[in-house]
């Protein structure tokens, strides 16, 4: 008697297409919208997030309470209401990436001061940009790569849904701006270390503890990456701290300023320390535009 086999299905994939081509009508829908449309669409998913849903809003709660003890809890609750309000801003800027023209980019960020990069360009250097999450790193690499500078590699995690990965892809190297995986950041940097790059490293994200630096950060103790630092010693790049700065709503100017010229002659753990205390003044000029709902502190420093 013939056994009866049933097919093999591949559930995970399935979900994931489907989730795709479920989703990529709307993502499109959205990217196409004009701007004015886009904001009122920010406005009402601000009033879901916010309002009904509650997304990690006590894990925003607390860290800004943790920041900024010397605050009222109404100051706390103001920055609160702001980040939300941008955050909605930040992820429909994102999606408008698919279909933003030049024209637009050039607009809506400005990049004036360009100092640091044509310094370095004309010396036939390459250099590492350290970032944070503060205001539009989307739109502000999208917007560098436009630019007659440096060939800007950004560093980035896969996604783990495949196609959705590949929509991002390229929607992040439309104008020029080419990726690194965070796997191949140094051997990337190796193999294009003769030729003119900046590679940008977004570095305020949550390290393994054991692995980091350790500092005092928006009044909490905190691990940094050290990765920048490391690739900036080890070829001997200069290293230039940008913030993407947002001036009013869907407005941003793209604010360059020189961290360290020769890395080689730094002491251990200056270059991280001066990026999160460069980074951290920024915040505090503009806290409503970090990202609070990322859990930042979530490990604690272990003792001996």
């Amino acid at each position: 008697m013939r056994r009866h086999v049933k097919p093999k299905f591949l559930p995970l994939m399935n979900f994931k297409l489907l989730a795709y081509y479920g989703l990529l009508p709307f993502i499109y829908l959205v990217a196409l919208f004009p701007f004015w449309w886009l904001y009122r669409l920010s406005d009402i998913l601000y009033f879901l997030l916010f309002r009904i849903i509650g997304y990690r809003k006590k894990v925003v709660l607390n860290n800004l309470k943790n920041a900024f003890p010397e605050k009222s809890q109404q100051e706390r609750m103001q920055i609160c209401k702001a980040f939300y309000a941008y955050l909605c801003d930040l992820f429909l800027e994102s999606i408008k990436l698919l279909t933003i023209s030049e024209t637009q980019l050039r607009e809506r960020v400005l990049f004036e001061d360009k100092i640091a990069f044509e310094k370095y360009k004309k010396k036939g250097q390459s250099v590492i940009v350290v970032m944070g999450h503060w205001g539009n790193w989307e739109w502000g690499g999208a917007r560098f790569a436009l630019e007659d500078l440096h060939q800007l590699y950004a560093i980035y995690h896969p996604l783990s849904n495949s196609y959705f990965d590949k929509l991002v892809k390229g929607m992040r190297t439309r104008f020029g701006l080419k990726l690194y995986t965070m796997r191949n950041v140094r051997r990337g940097m190796e193999k294009h270390k003769d030729t003119l790059t900046a590679t940008a490293f977004i570095a305020d994200q949550t390290p393994s503890p054991r692995k980091a630096y350790w500092t005092t950060y928006l009044n909490q103790e905190t691990p940094v990456f050290t990765g920048a630092e490391r690739c900036a010693k080890s070829l001997d790049f200069p290293i230039v701290f940008v913030g993407v700065r947002r001036l009013k709503r869907g407005y941003y100017k793209i604010e360059p300023e020189d961290l360290v010229d020769h890395p080689r002659e730094a002491k251990e753990y200056e270059i991280s320390e001066l990026f999160t205390r460069r980074l951290e003044k920024s915040i505090l000029e503009q806290p409503e535009s970090w990202l609070w709902s990322h859990r930042r502190w979530k490990h604690k420093r272990e003792t001996e």
